[in-house]
């Protein structure tokens, strides 16, 4: 039986009316067309999936939307503000921190919530906190300065 979900989406009110167990990234790329968040591995392991749920970064692959219910999602199309990158954002472009693209929103996410709770992180603190998602072309050490210089901002 479908329920009514309200969530606030890159500062957007929207309600929907949907199975409560439908994942949230696919009401996110399904119903709101926000593709930007990727579907990776599906389990929650892999980080694609990931965007902020009341600014606490969430695995959207395994979240059901009901538990989004009344909350404030920011995907990777809600950071910029008009034609200006967010600091994060920027910052992976300045250091070349992708490669293929496809891990890059989720780990944009990641950095944003931990640069949020931890402005001038350590390399050890950007690692632990980026060592949940993954990158199949290996460009982690670039993620990481990236990840640096968005903190110094």
């Amino acid at each position: 039986m479908d329920v009514k979900v309200t969530l606030t989406v890159n500062g957007k009110k929207q309600t929907i009316s949907t199975d409560p167990q439908r994942s949230l990234l696919d009401v996110l790329r399904e119903e709101l067309h926000l593709t930007g968040t990727k579907y990776g591995c599906g389990e929650g392991r892999c980080g694609a999936c990931s965007v902020l749920m009341d600014g606490e970064r969430i695995l959207s692959c395994i979240t059901p939307v009901v538990q989004a219910d009344k909350k404030s999602i920011t995907t990777i199309e809600g950071l910029a503000n008009g034609d200006s990158l967010h600091p994060v954002q920027q910052a992976f472009l300045e250091e070349g921190a992708m490669q293929c693209g496809y891990c890059t929103p989720g780990m944009i996410m990641t950095a944003v919530a931990l640069l949020e709770k931890n402005p001038n992180p350590s390399d050890e603190d950007i690692t632990a906190a980026m060592n949940v998602n993954m990158c199949r072309c290996n460009g982690y050490t670039k993620i990481i300065n990236a990840v640096r210089r968005a903190g110094k901002k």
